[in-house]
Protein backbone atom coordinates (compact mmCIF):
# COMPACT_ATOMS: atom_id res chain seq x y z
CA UNK A 1 0.00 0.00 0.00
CA UNK A 2 1.53 3.77 -1.50
CA UNK A 3 1.42 6.34 1.54
CA UNK A 4 0.66 9.20 -0.11
CA UNK A 5 3.46 12.35 0.46
CA UNK A 6 1.58 14.41 2.79
CA UNK A 7 0.97 11.17 5.03
CA UNK A 8 4.17 10.58 4.93
CA UNK A 9 5.58 14.15 5.88
CA UNK A 10 3.36 14.11 8.76
CA UNK A 11 4.23 10.65 9.98
CA UNK A 12 7.55 11.69 9.51
CA UNK A 13 7.18 14.29 11.65
CA UNK A 14 5.01 12.56 14.62
CA UNK A 15 7.96 10.26 14.73
CA UNK A 16 10.65 13.23 14.58
CA UNK A 17 8.78 14.71 17.52
CA UNK A 18 7.72 11.90 19.67
CA UNK A 19 12.14 10.48 18.74
CA UNK A 20 12.82 14.37 20.11
CA UNK A 21 10.72 13.75 23.34
CA UNK A 22 12.24 10.44 24.30
CA UNK A 23 15.75 12.12 23.85
CA UNK A 24 15.33 15.16 25.61
CA UNK A 25 14.35 13.15 28.96
CA UNK A 26 17.52 13.54 31.06
CA UNK A 27 19.09 9.72 30.43
CA UNK A 28 20.27 10.07 34.06
CA UNK A 29 16.99 10.46 35.18
CA UNK A 30 16.09 7.32 33.00
CA UNK A 31 18.57 5.32 34.56
CA UNK A 32 17.93 6.26 38.18
CA UNK A 33 13.66 5.60 37.34
CA UNK A 34 15.04 2.09 36.15
CA UNK A 35 16.86 1.60 39.33
CA UNK A 36 13.94 2.66 41.52
CA UNK A 37 11.45 0.37 39.54
CA UNK A 38 13.31 -2.68 40.41
CA UNK A 39 14.23 -1.79 44.16
CA UNK A 40 10.04 -1.49 44.17
CA UNK A 41 10.09 -4.87 42.13
CA UNK A 42 7.25 -3.31 40.21
CA UNK A 43 7.69 -5.95 37.30
CA UNK A 44 7.37 -9.30 39.69
CA UNK A 45 3.38 -8.24 40.03
CA UNK A 46 2.85 -6.23 36.99
CA UNK A 47 4.41 -9.06 34.42
CA UNK A 48 2.11 -12.42 34.02
CA UNK A 49 4.64 -14.80 34.63
CA UNK A 50 7.85 -15.44 32.99
CA UNK A 51 6.37 -15.80 29.35
CA UNK A 52 4.38 -12.17 30.49
CA UNK A 53 5.24 -8.51 28.54
CA UNK A 54 7.09 -6.77 31.10
CA UNK A 55 4.79 -4.70 32.89
CA UNK A 56 1.83 -5.42 30.80
CA UNK A 57 -0.29 -6.98 34.04
CA UNK A 58 -2.12 -10.09 34.24
CA UNK A 59 -0.61 -11.97 36.76
CA UNK A 60 -3.67 -13.27 39.59
CA UNK A 61 -3.34 -12.06 43.11
CA UNK A 62 -5.32 -14.35 45.89
CA UNK A 63 -6.76 -12.54 47.99
CA UNK A 64 -8.89 -13.35 51.34
CA UNK A 65 -11.44 -11.54 48.87
CA UNK A 66 -11.05 -13.02 45.80
CA UNK A 67 -8.14 -13.11 42.89
CA UNK A 68 -7.26 -9.61 41.78
CA UNK A 69 -5.10 -9.18 38.23
CA UNK A 70 -2.42 -6.31 38.25
CA UNK A 71 -2.69 -4.25 35.76
CA UNK A 72 -1.07 -2.59 32.79
CA UNK A 73 1.53 0.13 33.64
CA UNK A 74 3.36 0.35 30.29
CA UNK A 75 2.68 3.75 28.48
CA UNK A 76 0.56 2.95 25.91
CA UNK A 77 -2.56 5.08 25.78
CA UNK A 78 -5.57 2.95 25.68
CA UNK A 79 -5.03 0.16 28.61
CA UNK A 80 -1.55 1.61 29.83
CA UNK A 81 -1.00 4.75 31.69
CA UNK A 82 0.61 6.60 28.53
CA UNK A 83 -2.31 9.12 29.63
CA UNK A 84 -1.26 9.42 32.84
CA UNK A 85 -0.18 13.02 34.08
CA UNK A 86 2.92 13.35 36.60
CA UNK A 87 0.26 14.15 39.74
CA UNK A 88 -2.16 11.33 38.63
CA UNK A 89 1.18 8.58 38.51
CA UNK A 90 1.73 9.88 41.93
CA UNK A 91 -1.88 9.54 43.15
CA UNK A 92 -1.52 6.10 41.89
CA UNK A 93 1.17 4.95 43.64
CA UNK A 94 1.19 6.84 46.78
CA UNK A 95 -2.66 7.42 47.52
CA UNK A 96 -3.84 4.82 46.17
CA UNK A 97 -6.26 6.48 43.76
CA UNK A 98 -6.73 5.89 39.78
CA UNK A 99 -7.12 8.38 37.13
CA UNK A 100 -10.90 7.86 37.45
CA UNK A 101 -10.51 8.75 40.99
CA UNK A 102 -11.88 5.22 42.41
CA UNK A 103 -9.43 4.00 44.94
CA UNK A 104 -6.84 0.77 43.92
CA UNK A 105 -6.91 -2.19 46.29
CA UNK A 106 -4.37 -2.42 48.96
CA UNK A 107 -2.44 -5.03 47.24
CA UNK A 108 -0.90 -1.93 45.59
CA UNK A 109 1.05 -1.31 48.62
CA UNK A 110 0.53 2.73 48.62
CA UNK A 111 0.56 2.71 52.02
CA UNK A 112 4.01 1.92 52.39
CA UNK A 113 4.97 3.97 48.69
CA UNK A 114 3.54 7.22 50.53
CA UNK A 115 6.93 7.29 52.15
CA UNK A 116 8.34 7.75 49.02
CA UNK A 117 9.97 10.71 47.95
CA UNK A 118 8.85 13.10 44.87
CA UNK A 119 12.21 13.31 43.40
CA UNK A 120 12.34 9.13 43.05
CA UNK A 121 8.49 9.48 42.21
CA UNK A 122 9.41 11.75 39.08
CA UNK A 123 12.33 9.89 38.11
CA UNK A 124 10.32 6.39 37.95
CA UNK A 125 7.48 8.26 36.32
CA UNK A 126 10.28 9.68 33.36
CA UNK A 127 11.15 5.64 33.38
CA UNK A 128 7.81 4.02 32.51
CA UNK A 129 6.79 6.93 30.10
CA UNK A 130 9.59 6.91 28.17
CA UNK A 131 11.95 4.40 29.83
CA UNK A 132 8.87 0.68 29.14
CA UNK A 133 7.96 -0.43 26.03
CA UNK A 134 4.21 -0.13 25.72
CA UNK A 135 1.94 -2.84 25.49
CA UNK A 136 -1.50 -3.17 24.19
CA UNK A 137 -2.61 -5.92 26.37
CA UNK A 138 -6.19 -4.98 27.95
CA UNK A 139 -6.79 -5.34 31.38
CA UNK A 140 -8.53 -8.14 33.01
CA UNK A 141 -11.54 -7.44 35.98
CA UNK A 142 -10.93 -9.09 38.96
CA UNK A 143 -12.80 -12.22 40.41
CA UNK A 144 -14.24 -10.70 43.15
CA UNK A 145 -18.35 -11.31 44.09
CA UNK A 146 -20.57 -7.99 44.82
CA UNK A 147 -20.68 -6.25 47.01
CA UNK A 148 -17.31 -6.89 48.29
CA UNK A 149 -16.16 -5.94 44.24
CA UNK A 150 -17.45 -2.17 44.84
CA UNK A 151 -14.96 0.31 44.59
CA UNK A 152 -16.34 3.18 46.75
CA UNK A 153 -15.77 1.33 50.42
CA UNK A 154 -12.39 1.21 49.74
CA UNK A 155 -12.00 4.88 50.05
CA UNK A 156 -13.16 4.61 53.48
CA UNK A 157 -10.39 2.61 54.06
CA UNK A 158 -8.12 4.50 52.78
CA UNK A 159 -8.69 7.57 54.91
CA UNK A 160 -8.95 5.38 57.43
CA UNK A 161 -5.30 3.34 57.09
CA UNK A 162 -3.34 4.90 54.07
CA UNK A 163 -0.93 7.59 55.33
CA UNK A 164 -0.88 11.29 52.67
CA UNK A 165 2.17 11.60 51.19
CA UNK A 166 5.13 12.89 53.07
CA UNK A 167 8.46 12.38 51.83
CA UNK A 168 10.84 10.39 54.12
CA UNK A 169 12.85 12.44 56.25
CA UNK A 170 16.57 11.21 56.90
CA UNK A 171 17.23 11.36 60.70
CA UNK A 172 20.61 13.22 60.45
CA UNK A 173 21.40 12.08 64.08
CA UNK A 174 21.48 8.48 62.77
CA UNK A 175 23.94 6.48 60.99
CA UNK A 176 22.82 7.05 57.19
CA UNK A 177 23.50 4.09 56.07
CA UNK A 178 20.70 2.85 58.58
CA UNK A 179 18.67 5.70 57.70
CA UNK A 180 19.10 5.05 53.81
CA UNK A 181 17.95 1.26 54.51
CA UNK A 182 14.98 2.33 56.55
CA UNK A 183 13.77 4.30 53.37
CA UNK A 184 14.25 1.71 51.55
CA UNK A 185 12.62 -1.06 53.61
CA UNK A 186 9.83 0.92 54.66
CA UNK A 187 9.24 2.31 51.28
CA UNK A 188 9.97 1.60 47.87
CA UNK A 189 10.81 -2.22 49.08
CA UNK A 190 6.99 -2.42 51.12
CA UNK A 191 8.72 -5.44 52.94
CA UNK A 192 5.81 -4.79 55.33
CA UNK A 193 3.31 -5.59 53.11
CA UNK A 194 3.99 -9.47 52.90
CA UNK A 195 6.19 -9.57 56.63
CA UNK A 196 3.92 -7.18 58.68
CA UNK A 197 0.87 -9.06 59.81
CA UNK A 198 -2.82 -7.49 59.09
CA UNK A 199 -5.73 -6.65 61.18
CA UNK A 200 -9.40 -8.45 60.35
CA UNK A 201 -9.80 -4.74 58.36
CA UNK A 202 -6.46 -6.41 56.24
CA UNK A 203 -4.26 -3.04 57.41
CA UNK A 204 -0.85 -3.90 58.19
CA UNK A 205 -0.70 -3.33 62.07
CA UNK A 206 2.46 -1.31 61.68
CA UNK A 207 3.75 0.56 58.49
CA UNK A 208 6.96 1.48 60.74
CA UNK A 209 9.01 0.73 63.45
CA UNK A 210 7.72 3.81 65.41
CA UNK A 211 4.03 1.89 64.97
CA UNK A 212 5.08 -0.84 67.15
CA UNK A 213 7.50 -4.16 67.08
CA UNK A 214 4.83 -5.78 65.21
CA UNK A 215 6.47 -4.25 62.09
CA UNK A 216 7.93 -7.35 60.22
CA UNK A 217 7.43 -9.62 62.86
CA UNK A 218 6.15 -11.89 60.15
CA UNK A 219 2.65 -13.04 58.07
CA UNK A 220 -0.01 -14.28 60.28
CA UNK A 221 -2.19 -15.46 57.28
CA UNK A 222 -0.03 -17.35 54.27
CA UNK A 223 0.18 -15.26 51.16
CA UNK A 224 -0.04 -17.32 48.30
CA UNK A 225 0.59 -20.02 49.72
CA UNK A 226 3.69 -18.89 51.51
CA UNK A 227 3.96 -17.82 55.34
CA UNK A 228 6.72 -14.77 55.76
CA UNK A 229 8.48 -15.08 58.55
CA UNK A 230 9.73 -12.40 60.89
CA UNK A 231 12.64 -9.84 59.72
CA UNK A 232 13.40 -8.63 62.99
CA UNK A 233 16.23 -10.36 66.08
CA UNK A 234 14.77 -13.44 66.95
CA UNK A 235 17.24 -16.40 67.34
CA UNK A 236 13.73 -18.96 66.51
CA UNK A 237 11.76 -17.67 63.98
CA UNK A 238 13.47 -14.38 63.20
CA UNK A 239 16.92 -13.01 61.97
CA UNK A 240 18.96 -13.17 65.41
CA UNK A 241 21.38 -16.11 64.09
CA UNK A 242 22.37 -14.08 61.30
CA UNK A 243 25.22 -11.72 61.13
CA UNK A 244 24.79 -8.23 58.75
CA UNK A 245 27.03 -9.96 56.26
CA UNK A 246 25.24 -13.26 55.92
CA UNK A 247 21.71 -11.23 55.29
CA UNK A 248 23.49 -9.11 53.03
CA UNK A 249 24.86 -12.41 50.73
CA UNK A 250 21.21 -13.96 51.38
CA UNK A 251 19.48 -10.77 49.74
CA UNK A 252 21.60 -10.29 46.94
CA UNK A 253 22.04 -14.03 45.56
CA UNK A 254 19.60 -15.61 47.31
CA UNK A 255 21.56 -18.18 49.62
CA UNK A 256 24.10 -18.27 52.27
CA UNK A 257 25.79 -20.16 54.77
CA UNK A 258 22.26 -20.89 56.46
CA UNK A 259 19.09 -21.05 54.20
CA UNK A 260 18.44 -20.69 50.08
CA UNK A 261 15.70 -18.42 49.26
CA UNK A 262 12.17 -19.90 48.07
CA UNK A 263 8.73 -19.16 47.59
CA UNK A 264 7.18 -15.63 46.86
CA UNK A 265 10.87 -13.83 48.31
CA UNK A 266 12.40 -15.95 44.66
CA UNK A 267 10.87 -13.23 42.69
CA UNK A 268 12.13 -10.50 45.03
CA UNK A 269 16.02 -12.00 44.65
CA UNK A 270 15.55 -12.61 40.96
CA UNK A 271 13.63 -9.18 40.23
CA UNK A 272 14.51 -6.55 42.47
CA UNK A 273 17.33 -7.11 45.12
CA UNK A 274 20.12 -8.59 42.75
CA UNK A 275 20.19 -5.85 40.65
CA UNK A 276 20.72 -3.11 43.45
CA UNK A 277 23.79 -1.80 44.42
CA UNK A 278 25.96 -3.57 47.35
CA UNK A 279 25.75 -0.02 49.10
CA UNK A 280 21.54 -0.37 48.72
CA UNK A 281 21.40 -4.26 50.08
CA UNK A 282 24.23 -3.40 53.15
CA UNK A 283 21.63 -0.30 54.21
CA UNK A 284 18.79 -2.78 54.05
CA UNK A 285 20.69 -5.44 55.91
CA UNK A 286 21.78 -3.05 58.80
CA UNK A 287 18.52 -1.74 59.09
CA UNK A 288 16.92 -4.94 59.40
CA UNK A 289 19.78 -6.41 61.92
CA UNK A 290 19.00 -3.25 64.37
CA UNK A 291 15.35 -4.06 64.51
CA UNK A 292 15.28 -5.77 68.23
CA UNK A 293 12.49 -9.14 68.64
CA UNK A 294 9.19 -8.56 68.86
CA UNK A 295 8.15 -7.82 72.70
CA UNK A 296 12.04 -7.24 73.68
CA UNK A 297 11.89 -11.47 74.05
CA UNK A 298 14.64 -13.48 72.75
CA UNK A 299 14.62 -17.63 72.98
CA UNK A 300 18.23 -19.04 72.67
CA UNK A 301 19.58 -20.62 69.28
CA UNK A 302 19.13 -24.76 69.34
CA UNK A 303 21.65 -26.27 70.41
CA UNK A 304 20.08 -30.04 70.85
CA UNK A 305 21.93 -32.71 68.65
CA UNK A 306 20.71 -36.11 70.37
CA UNK A 307 18.29 -36.38 67.32
CA UNK A 308 21.50 -36.13 65.25
CA UNK A 309 23.39 -38.51 67.36
CA UNK A 310 20.54 -41.16 67.41
CA UNK A 311 19.65 -41.23 63.76
CA UNK A 312 24.11 -41.71 62.94
CA UNK A 313 23.64 -44.74 65.34
CA UNK A 314 20.80 -46.24 62.84
CA UNK A 315 17.68 -44.99 65.50
CA UNK A 316 15.18 -43.67 63.66
CA UNK A 317 12.37 -45.04 66.19
CA UNK A 318 11.10 -40.93 66.81
CA UNK A 319 8.43 -40.19 64.81
CA UNK A 320 8.51 -39.53 60.94
CA UNK A 321 12.30 -40.19 61.23
CA UNK A 322 12.39 -42.98 58.87
CA UNK A 323 10.62 -40.46 56.38
CA UNK A 324 12.85 -37.80 56.76
CA UNK A 325 15.83 -40.69 56.72
CA UNK A 326 14.05 -42.01 52.92
CA UNK A 327 13.73 -38.59 51.74
CA UNK A 328 14.99 -35.63 53.56
CA UNK A 329 18.61 -36.93 54.98
CA UNK A 330 20.56 -36.97 51.29
CA UNK A 331 20.87 -33.29 51.00
CA UNK A 332 19.81 -31.73 54.56
CA UNK A 333 21.93 -34.46 56.20
CA UNK A 334 20.55 -36.29 59.90
CA UNK A 335 21.99 -33.31 61.79
CA UNK A 336 20.03 -31.09 59.82
CA UNK A 337 22.72 -28.50 58.94
CA UNK A 338 22.65 -29.17 55.14
CA UNK A 339 24.82 -28.53 52.77
CA UNK A 340 26.25 -24.26 52.95
CA UNK A 341 24.49 -22.39 50.10
CA UNK A 342 22.73 -25.24 48.59
CA UNK A 343 20.71 -27.22 50.34
CA UNK A 344 19.54 -25.13 53.57
CA UNK A 345 20.13 -25.96 57.03
CA UNK A 346 17.17 -27.31 59.10
CA UNK A 347 18.48 -27.35 61.92
CA UNK A 348 17.91 -23.49 63.46
CA UNK A 349 16.31 -22.16 60.12
CA UNK A 350 13.68 -19.84 60.98
CA UNK A 351 10.71 -20.84 58.18
CA UNK A 352 10.55 -23.82 60.00
CA UNK A 353 9.69 -22.87 63.43
CA UNK A 354 6.53 -20.68 62.32
CA UNK A 355 3.64 -20.48 64.64
CA UNK A 356 2.03 -21.84 61.02
CA UNK A 357 3.97 -24.49 58.77
CA UNK A 358 2.28 -23.82 55.62
CA UNK A 359 5.60 -22.67 54.29
CA UNK A 360 7.52 -26.17 55.08
CA UNK A 361 4.42 -28.22 54.12
CA UNK A 362 4.17 -26.17 50.71
CA UNK A 363 7.42 -26.88 50.18
CA UNK A 364 7.39 -30.68 50.69
CA UNK A 365 4.27 -31.16 48.64
CA UNK A 366 5.42 -29.12 45.69
CA UNK A 367 9.28 -28.31 46.13
CA UNK A 368 10.93 -25.60 44.94
CA UNK A 369 13.93 -24.52 42.65
CA UNK A 370 16.03 -21.50 44.01
CA UNK A 371 16.60 -18.72 41.27
CA UNK A 372 20.09 -18.70 39.08
CA UNK A 373 21.09 -14.85 39.79
CA UNK A 374 24.21 -12.76 39.06
CA UNK A 375 25.93 -13.64 42.32
CA UNK A 376 25.25 -17.32 42.16
CA UNK A 377 24.52 -18.34 38.59
CA UNK A 378 23.23 -22.43 39.32
CA UNK A 379 19.90 -23.01 39.51
CA UNK A 380 19.17 -25.25 43.03
CA UNK A 381 15.66 -27.39 42.83
CA UNK A 382 14.07 -29.03 45.47
CA UNK A 383 12.06 -31.76 44.41
CA UNK A 384 8.49 -32.18 45.07
CA UNK A 385 7.58 -35.04 47.20
CA UNK A 386 3.70 -34.60 47.18
CA UNK A 387 3.20 -37.73 44.76
CA UNK A 388 5.04 -40.17 46.82
CA UNK A 389 3.84 -39.19 50.56
CA UNK A 390 0.24 -38.96 51.56
CA UNK A 391 -1.40 -36.69 54.31
CA UNK A 392 -0.23 -38.17 57.48
CA UNK A 393 3.27 -39.11 56.34
CA UNK A 394 3.51 -34.89 55.30
CA UNK A 395 2.37 -34.42 58.84
CA UNK A 396 5.32 -36.94 60.32
CA UNK A 397 8.45 -35.62 58.54
CA UNK A 398 7.16 -31.90 59.16
CA UNK A 399 6.67 -32.41 62.62
CA UNK A 400 10.07 -34.11 62.64
CA UNK A 401 11.60 -31.49 61.44
CA UNK A 402 9.86 -28.72 63.15
CA UNK A 403 10.82 -30.54 66.95
CA UNK A 404 14.14 -31.76 66.23
CA UNK A 405 17.80 -30.93 66.48
CA UNK A 406 16.85 -28.10 69.07
CA UNK A 407 13.88 -26.90 66.85
CA UNK A 408 10.84 -26.42 68.71
CA UNK A 409 7.59 -24.86 66.77
CA UNK A 410 3.95 -26.53 67.12
CA UNK A 411 2.46 -30.04 65.80
CA UNK A 412 0.92 -30.52 62.43
CA UNK A 413 -1.76 -32.97 61.86
CA UNK A 414 -3.18 -34.51 58.48
CA UNK A 415 -5.83 -32.39 58.32
CA UNK A 416 -3.48 -29.05 58.11
CA UNK A 417 -1.65 -31.01 55.79
CA UNK A 418 -4.51 -31.59 53.75
CA UNK A 419 -5.93 -28.30 53.59
CA UNK A 420 -2.30 -27.05 52.02
CA UNK A 421 -3.03 -29.84 49.75
CA UNK A 422 -6.20 -28.94 48.18
CA UNK A 423 -5.26 -24.92 47.68
CA UNK A 424 -4.67 -25.79 43.49
CA UNK A 425 -3.22 -22.17 43.68
CA UNK A 426 0.21 -23.79 44.73
CA UNK A 427 1.08 -25.15 42.10
CA UNK A 428 0.72 -25.32 38.45
CA UNK A 429 1.32 -29.09 38.46
CA UNK A 430 -1.12 -30.88 39.55
CA UNK A 431 0.45 -33.79 39.83
CA UNK A 432 2.90 -32.23 41.94
CA UNK A 433 0.63 -32.20 45.15
CA UNK A 434 -0.71 -35.87 44.95
CA UNK A 435 -3.22 -37.70 46.81
CA UNK A 436 -4.02 -37.50 50.50
CA UNK A 437 -5.26 -41.13 49.68
CA UNK A 438 -1.90 -43.19 49.45
CA UNK A 439 -3.57 -46.13 47.93
CA UNK A 440 -3.76 -43.69 45.17
CA UNK A 441 -0.59 -42.47 44.73
CA UNK A 442 1.53 -43.31 41.20
CA UNK A 443 4.03 -46.04 41.51
CA UNK A 444 7.29 -45.21 40.80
Amino acid sequence: MKIPLLSALVLGTLSLSSFAQDAAVDSNLLRQGEYLARAGDCVACHTNGKEGKPFAGGLSMETPIGAIYSTNITPDKTHGIGNYTFEEFDDAVRKGVRKDGSTLYPAMPYPSFARISEADMRAMYAYFMHGVQPQAQANRDSDIPWPLSMRWPLSIWRMMFAPEPKDFVMNTQADPVLERGRYLVEGLGHCGACHTPRSLTMQEKALSEKDGDDYLSGSNNPIDGWVASSLRSENRDGLGTWSEAELAEFLKTGRNDKSVVFGGMSDVVEHSLQYLSDDDITAISRYLKSLPPRGGKQTPAPVEDSVAKDLWKGNDSKPGASLYVDNCAACHRTDGVGYKRAFPALKGNPVVQTEDATSLIHIILTGSTTPAVKGAVSNLTMPSFGWRLDDQQVADVTNFIRSSWGNKAPPVTASDVAKVRKDKTLTHDGKALGNADISKLPAQ
